[in-house]
């Protein structure tokens, strides 16, 4: 028998004959914010500022980016499988594919990542990736420094958690995201880009 069997063997016999689980219940709020897009909207841009993310709105996002990347001086952009064109149609700077192959290296010295992201949510400021078309590996939002992420509104933002796990599947790689990376574990000092991009620029796109 090995460890792992003599384990779960003790963990059995210890259950054994304890009574069931009692039901869950769920009679919590699911929302604490008024069922109205343009206030859930609003709470969301003032949660992510309070987390020192830089949000932009716009009806059209390529033109947008592109200044993002010029202001931002970036020379590479790193771009993940079904990112959609429209979104870096003039921008002149050099594209790099996501891949497997990626080395921890080479991400981190590309100057800028744009990705969209599964849904976003207002009550706390939250973008969540899962790996799907335009969001790339999880790693391309964690290695270079500058992290672009588009949200479409209104379809991709919920108000609430509860809201947001009806949503996502919790097979998927998930990403939860509440501002640049930050750490205040050294003397109270705020440190960013300890963990991840040291600047997340949230694109808020309408229509």
């Amino acid at each position: 028998m090995s460890s792992r069997d003599r384990i779960l063997a003790r963990v059995r016999a210890a259950v054994d004959g304890a009574p069931a689980a009692p039901a869950i219940t769920r009679d919590y709020l699911m929302s604490h914010t008024p069922d109205d897009p343009a206030a859930v909207l609003d709470l969301l841009h003032e949660n992510l500022a309070d987390y020192r993310a830089v949000v932009h709105r716009t009806h059209a996002a390529g033109p947008l980016i592109t200044e993002l990347l010029a202001a931002r001086g970036s020379g590479s952009v790193l771009v993940p499988d079904g990112l959609p064109r429209e979104w870096l149609p003039g921008a002149t700077v050099v594209r790099i594919d996501d891949t497997p192959d990626s080395t921890a290296a080479e991400l981190d010295a590309v100057d800028s990542v744009v990705t969209g992201c599964a849904l976003a949510i207002a009550e706390t400021g939250t973008i969540v990736l899962d790996a799907g078309p335009g969001q790339g590996r999880r790693r391309i939002s964690l290695v270079p420094d500058h992290h672009i992420c588009v949200v479409r509104v209104p379809d991709q933002v919920v108000a609430s958690v509860p809201q947001a796990m009806s949503r996502l599947d919790p097979r998927r790689p998930l990403t939860w995201i509440s501002g640049p990376s930050a750490t205040s574990d050294i003397e109270l000092d705020r440190v960013e880009g300890v963990h991840g991009p040291r600047t997340l620029e949230v694109v808020l796109l309408s229509g």
